[in-house]
């Protein structure tokens, strides 16, 4: 049973972050209708995986990352200002917000 499951989100994402058994840093995506049609879903998506790969290094080893976007997004963001830096920033700070209540 994994001992240590958390939630944070911003205005762009929420994270469901938990232990792992595998001790590697595992990404999921979910990205619901409500967010925009197919094109627009698969570009958060190809957003979040690179975010995600490009801050492995930053990211703490053992736990599942759960991203979902959140369906407020739209009211925040138009689709051409979610570009990967923003996406990078959030993702790091929404860990950042996760490993300091695991402390």
């Amino acid at each position: 049973m994994l001992s240590r499951k958390l939630c944070v989100s911003n205005n762009l994402l929420v994270l469901y972050m938990a232990e792992n058994q595998a001790r590697d840093r595992r990404l999921g995506i979910s990205i619901g209708k409500s967010c925009g049609n197919a094109v627009v879903r698969n570009r958060l998506k190809r957003l979040l995986r690179e975010a995600f790969r490009l801050s492995r290094q930053n990211l703490p080893d053992g736990f599942d990352y759960l991203f979902m976007v959140s369906a407020k997004w739209a009211e925040n963001y138009k689709l051409s200002d979610v570009n990967l830096q923003l996406v990078r920033k959030s993702l790091l700070e929404l860990v950042d917000k996760a490993v300091k209540k695991i402390k």
